[in-house]
């Protein structure tokens, strides 16, 4: 343990210091945590399963995926518990799983920091297909999810229809494309280092994406609505993801304040929701979390005309602190943040991570949050951060883990139709799609299970039922875990992580 002299020499090493000793009095393994966290993902692959493949019950599925439109559509991930694989969600969990590689990947140990990579990997290698499978195209879905939710069946088993869908410049999809292009520049900073040919073709593919979705400007839910809508409508447009992206092109191409998407950014900004308040951060709205991190560029590289944008990130963390000038948002009795009925847990660990990455940003300049009177601090950012992960985990009045497989009590009924059901391992024979529904109504626990999902979480009254039928408490997602993952990253890291 440091010295109290040296936890005061900066007030990055206070908070640091302050952070150490809420590890040691922790009542939960984070870093046992954050391996089943990024373990869920290799549950959720699909395509041709790779011999490291650590997820026993799962096996190789969709090996034709966009054969019949002559692409390569295979791997990826289907992104919660049906069999549907949608590029929106799926380049948010890239985006994001990067971002907690790129902030928090040195607080991983060396086998941690593989499996995390190579969960990132996995989504890249598919959204570079789809991105450049066609000139002109961005394949944004494979499968008709109103087809394949007339199914209870296991992706080995699937033969529901495997059509592909793309948007192109007579049908736009900005919002998936600034997605795909945010998520392809973001994976590229984790492997600059370690992989620089990969990481230059990734940086490639995501300015040519850019480039075709600020061209041809539309929404993918105007384009697509018949197979999209109501599953992943994008209800917040598309100038988020634009200024989104734009900011991820700018940390992958540019180490200083210059570049041409910084230009982008300064010209089309007001265009693009600058002066606008996002109060949830999500697959469909990135608003807060661009604000967040065009505040981190302020800060490091004092590009004043990004102050605007630092204000906006004040605003959306004030919303979220009891007692802050600015504090809007709804908290459970138990201490969860609740933002919506469905799949809340989404937007907890979402918010989480936002926390943690703003304090690491204050925190490097001696800063803090301006809340009206109130400057709120960035071991105030942790302290909230920790509540959220630590009621994931187990700290909440049902003393249940929201975690599939953490602690001794943990969701057994998961909306998640591989888990549900007999692998092909146990069960080699097809089971059709009428006789799986079966399971999905069955009370009996998961024959499989789903370690490191988190599921949707319980209601305003931090009540939860354990029932497969129950889908908007109980189904798991890559995009709820991918923030956990450097939230967790950040509390079972070192000190000086």
């Amino acid at each position: 343990m440091a010295s109290s002299k040296a936890c005061m020499s900066t007030y990055l090493i206070a908070v640091l210091c302050l952070v150490a000793g809420m590890r040691n009095a922790a009542a939960f393994n984070y870093a046992d945590a954050l391996d089943k966290a990024v373990l869920f993902f290799e549950a959720q692959r699909s395509g041709k399963l790779p011999r490291g493949q650590r997820v026993a019950w799962r096996a190789d599925s969709a090996l034709s995926d966009g054969n019949a439109s002559n692409v390569d559509l295979v791997g990826g991930y289907y992104d919660a518990g049906d069999n549907v694989k949608f590029g929106l969600p799926m380049a948010f969990t890239v985006t994001m799983l990067s971002w907690s590689v790129v902030e928090f990947g040195g607080a991983m140990p060396g086998g941690q920091l593989a499996n995390a990579e190579a969960a990132v990997r996995w989504g890249s290698d598919y959204l570079l297909k789809a991105a450049t499978a066609t000139p002109g195209a961005l394949y944004v879905q494979v499968a008709d999810p109103y087809q394949d939710h007339r199914c209870w069946e296991r992706a080995e088993d699937m033969d529901t229809p495997r059509a592909v869908y793309k948007v192109t410049p007579q049908s736009p999809g900005s919002d998936v494309a600034g997605e795909t292009a945010a998520a392809l520049a973001a994976a590229s900073l984790v492997f600059r280092a370690r992989d620089p040919a990969y990481s230059s073709k990734l940086l490639r593919a995501a300015r040519q994406v850019f480039d075709f979705a600020d061209r041809y400007r539309g929404s993918y839910s105007d384009s697509l609505s018949s197979v999209v809508c109501p599953f992943y409508c994008s209800y917040s447009g598309y100038q988020d993801e634009l200024l989104w992206a734009a900011t991820w092109l700018h940390l992958a191409s540019s180490p200083s304040s210059s570049s041409p998407y910084m230009s982008y950014i300064n010209s089309n900004g007001h265009t693009l929701g600058a002066e606008q308040d996002g109060y949830t951060v999500s697959w469909d709205d990135k608003r807060a979390a661009t604000k967040v991190l065009l505040s981190k560029v302020l800060l490091q590289n004092r590009v004043e005309g990004l102050r605007t944008y630092k204000a906006h990130a004040d605003k959306y963390i004030c919303s979220l602190v009891p007692g802050a000038g600015g504090f809007q948002s709804q908290y459970t009795p138990g201490g969860l943040l609740f933002k919506e009925g469905y799949s809340n847990m989404e937007y907890v660990t979402s918010t989480a991570f936002l926390l943690l990455t703003y304090a690491k940003y204050l925190g490097s300049t001696g800063g803090a949050a301006s809340c009206g009177s109130t400057a709120v601090t960035p071991s105030t950012l942790v302290s909230l951060a920790k509540k959220q992960v630590d009621y994931i985990l187990g700290a909440n009045p049902a003393g249940m883990s929201y975690m599939v497989g953490f602690g001794a009590r943990y969701p057994r009924r998961v909306h998640h139709r591989g888990a549900s059901m007999p692998s092909v391992r146990d069960h080699p024979a097809r089971i059709g799609c009428d006789e799986g529904f079966r399971y999905l109504h069955s009370s009996d626990p998961d024959r499989n299970v789903l370690v490191g999902a988190v599921v949707g979480g319980p209601d305003q009254s931090d009540s939860y039922s354990d029932s497969r039928d129950n889908y908007a408490q109980a189904e798991p997602s890559t995009y709820t875990n991918a923030p956990l993952v450097g939230a967790l990253a950040f509390f079972a890291g070192p000190r000086s992580a």
